[in-house]
């Protein structure tokens, strides 16, 4: 029974490596799960990693391998050949964890790998899978799954299931295949407990179970498991033949990734290749500076806009005071708006072809919010010119001037941060380049040029 890594735990296990009590850090490591087992890995500093990592079974190390960060993966089978990399580790993985495995090694090492498999069809599986698209269903789906002949009986489907118990770590239904290997459904496994074995397979298969084509994009894959909530998701080829299957863990991981990718993106950087502690100094400037010097230079435009209106500041200095509290609520409410409409795509809740409905909605929420901060505008001028003369006798037309901006610059950022994702999408780019301090950037700009037009059209011939 695998027990969960608590702190004390850790605490123990990292002072056994640091004295190097190899059987006492064994006696530890038995009892946690591989998954825990890498975060004591991950935790550690190279060289003891290695020492930890080469003290494991060659089972529980292949298991243990998948689990970790693939930078400290690549570095922990630097000091393998090619040779014991296939034997020690490879042999013991499932044919898609080992799949990811060799994709990350380096093209003559993979090589070498893939030549000491010794299993045929376990190469053959991951000779197959090594082909298709890491992005794709073909790139995430294993090959061990169990399939019946549909003229069969469930008691074929028990010898099956026999046979490869010890080659399959989860098994949730019996795929069901005609003579030409082409899928026609499934069988919930509570079957071969509720009916005789002599049933034929056809009166009990569904053939209405869900599959997906082995070229189809992992997001879209996840999104299927997700709304049709399956714990499996056949893969077959383009004339209907059964390939592989996806289950529900591989789909946890595709998730996370692409969230964790999009996040990083609407924050106005480059998706890290890595996670944050495995990031190394200069990943992580690499990946923020190029956005961080294109906002720069999209914000440089704001001086450029106030250029031409540099006139009237000089005879209304009062104007000035204003421009961070427009163009703040222009890209406030844009980047609410493109992270709405973002996470929405990213959920299959609204499409490109909705983009009119999306308009007319966005349209009136802009107006909604543009009329309170407009009021709020006004009322903040009004109530401080009580105290203050500081907006001069004219303060009524400087209310309003802020009022009316405000609600223009509003309603302007919240149009641009819903319609800017669904034109990326149109145009085959990820909609979480949109981000939020990009639309911002350019609210900002244009807030400028609709706040001064709307402060000259009021204050013409009194102020200006």
């Amino acid at each position: 029974m695998a027990f969960k890594l608590s702190k004390f735990s850790l605490e123990r296990i990292q002072e056994n490596v640091a004295q190097r009590r190899g059987e006492a850090l064994l006696s530890e490591l038995s009892d946690l799960h591989p998954a825990d087992i890498a975060e004591v890995i991950d935790q550690l500093e190279l060289e003891e990693a290695r020492y930890v990592y080469e003290m494991l079974e060659p089972e529980l190390a292949a298991e243990v391998l998948v689990e970790l960060p693939e930078d400290l993966r690549d570095s922990l089978l630097e000091n393998y050949t090619g040779k014991e990399i296939a034997e020690e580790l490879i042999e013991q993985l499932d044919s898609d964890d080992a799949a990811d495995v060799i994709a990350e090694l380096p093209e003559d090492l993979k090589e070498e790998v893939l030549a000491n498999i010794e299993d045929a069809e376990h190469l053959s599986d991951i000779t197959d899978l090594l082909t298709y698209d890491e992005n794709t269903a073909g790139g995430i789906m294993a090959k061990e799954l169990v399939k019946v002949n549909v003229g069969s009986m469930l008691l074929h489907c028990v010898r099956e299931l026999r046979a490869h118990a010890d080659d399959i770590e989860h098994i949730y239904v019996i795929n069901v295949v005609d003579d030409h290997d082409k899928f026609v459904g499934t069988i919930p496994l509570k079957e071969l407990v509720i009916r005789s074995l002599r049933t034929p397979v056809k009166d009990v298969y569904d053939p209405d179970a869900i599959t997906v084509r082995a070229d189809t994009d992992k997001e879209e894959v996840s999104r299927m498991m997700e709304k049709y909530n399956l714990t499996v998701l056949p893969v077959v080829d383009a004339r209907g033949r059964l390939l592989g299957r996806i289950t529900i863990d591989d789909v946890v991981d595709v998730i996370r990734e692409e969230e964790t990718e999009d996040v990083q993106r609407m924050a106005g950087m480059e998706a890290l290749d890595y996670s944050y502690s495995n990031s190394s100094l200069w990943e992580m400037v690499k990946k923020r500076a190029g956005w961080l010097i294109v906002l720069f230079i999209g914000e440089s435009f704001t001086a450029t806009a106030m250029g031409f209106f540099e006139g009237q500041i000089e005879k209304a200095v009062v104007l000035a005071l204003f421009i961070p509290l427009i163009i703040s609520s222009g890209g406030n409410t844009g980047s609410q708006a493109s992270t709405l409409i973002i996470r929405a795509l990213a959920l299959g809740d609204v499409a490109v072809s909705e983009w009119w409905r999306i308009f007319k909605r966005e349209l009136s929420v802009g107006l909604m919010l543009g009329v309170a901060l407009g009021i709020f505008g006004f009322l903040r001028v009004a109530v401080y010119s009580q105290f203050s003369t500081a907006y001069g006798p004219h303060w009524e037309l400087i209310a309003f001037a802020v009022g009316f901006s405000l609600l223009g610059v509003v309603v302007w950022g919240n149009l641009m941060g819903s319609l800017f994702p669904l034109l990326l999408k149109r145009l085959g780019l990820d909609p979480a380049v949109s981000s939020a301090p990009f639309v911002a950037t350019v609210v900002d700009v244009t807030g400028l040029l609709i706040y001064f037009t709307i402060a000259s059209l009021l204050l013409v011939g009194v102020i200006l």
